[in-house]
Formats: structure tokens, sequence, C-alpha cells
């Protein structure tokens, strides 16, 4: 479904944004925070952790914040941008980890995924996958049975604002789509989503934090000062909220359990 998105660009982009993201990715942290306590919801990984997966580690929020909870064995992170390692390393430092890999490049595209895993998790990143059913096919091959596939994206209503005003807009999956990456041989163990209305001082600021957390990897176009100054004032008029303007988020948490054989 995401196949008209350039990866390169993306790369690009959230590596420009390394340095800005974590302090202003405020709804990711919460997506981060939310889909641990899902986890532990639905049960079935003990403290101390085998082997853990996680795709698209990015500036390692939730990184940080599994090994606040647990110890693991064996983590391997991925990240398509190879600065990501850089975050990671520091995130588990000093944490409970007997041993840790990083594997750069797109997860779609590695060779080979770890095996026997106990966890695999990810934030906010499924819906940059080109084909996710075939991803989550292999990854079927990589989770022991009775092991969890827990991940966060955001679904058909996020970022509405802009993609009303603009054409540049990921194609974000609804429920039922995320739900039949299962497939035959997972389950759906949990699967919530919210709305979440972000208020911002005015139209540029939006556009700021849009920037500053890499999640504009669809448009290539450059605006004129003319179109820009257009966008803001059909923003302003159409999504003023209060004293600013509102941008919508639709997180999706989803955890699946590998089926036994």
């Amino acid at each position: 479904m995401s196949a008209g998105i350039d990866k390169e660009l993306v790369g690009r982009r959230f590596r420009r944004a390394l340095p800005t993201y974590a302090r202003n990715a405020d709804i990711q942290r919460r997506m981060a925070a939310r889909l641990l306590e899902m986890i532990e919801f639905a049960g079935g990984v003990p403290r101390h952790i085998g082997r853990v997966f996680e795709f698209g580690s990015g500036s390692a929020i939730l990184t940080s914040m599994l090994f606040d909870r647990y110890s693991v064995e064996t983590f391997f992170s991925n990240d398509l941008v190879a600065e990501s390692c850089t975050f990671v390393e520091k995130a588990v430092a000093g944490r409970p980890v007997g041993r840790m890999e990083f594997m750069h490049g797109d997860v779609e595209s590695l060779e080979v995924l770890p095996d026997n895993l106990d966890l695999v998790i990810s934030n906010a990143t499924l819906q940059w996958l080109h084909e996710p059913d075939s991803f989550f096919g292999r990854l079927a091959g990589s989770v022991r049975p009775g092991g969890l596939v827990a991940f966060s994206t955001f679904g058909v209503e996020n970022m509405r604002e802009i993609a009303a005003l603009e054409e540049a807009a990921l194609p974000y999956r609804s429920l039922d789509e995320i739900v039949a990456l299962a497939g035959e041989l997972f389950e759906v163990s949990v699967i919530q989503h919210e709305i979440i209305r972000q208020e911002f001082e005015n139209p540029e600021a939006v556009l700021r934090h849009i920037r500053e957390t890499g999640v504009n990897g669809v448009a290539r176009r450059t605006w004129t000062r003319s179109q820009y100054l257009d966008f803001l004032r059909r923003y302003r008029a159409a999504y003023h909220s209060g004293s600013g303007v509102i941008l919508t988020w639709h997180p999706v948490y989803c955890c699946f359990r590998r089926k036994k054989l």
C-alpha cells in the first residue's frame, strides 16, 4: 500500500531530524509508553527476556523505556538511519543487556532477520513499510511460538489537516487492514487506538514540529513563498482552536502472538 514512499528521502529527513526528534516527539513518546503497557496487559513476557528485536529504533525513545522495565539477554536493533546506532548504544549503556547488535538498513530488505525471538517491538514505524504483509510473513518465521510482536503505528485520521490541505500524505491503514497483517500465523492479542488533538500556537509551529520529527518524509516538492503563505492562511482558517491551531494524531497499538505449532 505504501509502495510510493521514497525510503531514501525518508532516511535523509529522519537523519536530519535525529538531533531534535526526542525533544519534540511528544506523541511518539506517549505511544512508546502505552505500547509497553499493552505488552504487560497481553502477558507472557517475563522481566528478563531472552531475545528481542526492535525495528525503527530511531532516537531510541522506545529502547530506553524498554530497558526501564525489562532486562534482555540479546537485543537486536534496526534502523534505516545508521546514526541511530549511537542513540541505541547510549540508551542501553549500563542497562541489563547481555549482548546488543545494531542492524543498519531498510528492515524490509535485510537478508536475514534475527531468529527465535521472544519479543519484536516497533514504535511509529509500520506506516513506512512498502509491503507489510510480506514483512509480517517473514517475521512469523523469526518469532518463536508464543512470542509477541508489539507495534504502534498511525490510523487513517492521522494528520488529516495536512492531508486535506496538501496532496502529499501517507496512505495510513485502517484498523481492519492492520489486523489483517496477522495473517494465519499470528493471532491478535490486543488492538487499541485513540484520537489526539494537539494544539500549536500557529501553522508555522505545526510545520516546524513536523520538520523536527522527520515525519514529512513523503512530500518532495519545495514551496514558493506564495504557496507557503497560502498554506498558512488556509490552515489557520480551517483548523483554528482557541488561541492556536490543531493537528490530529491517530495512534494505533497492536499486539500479535505467534501461534503455537
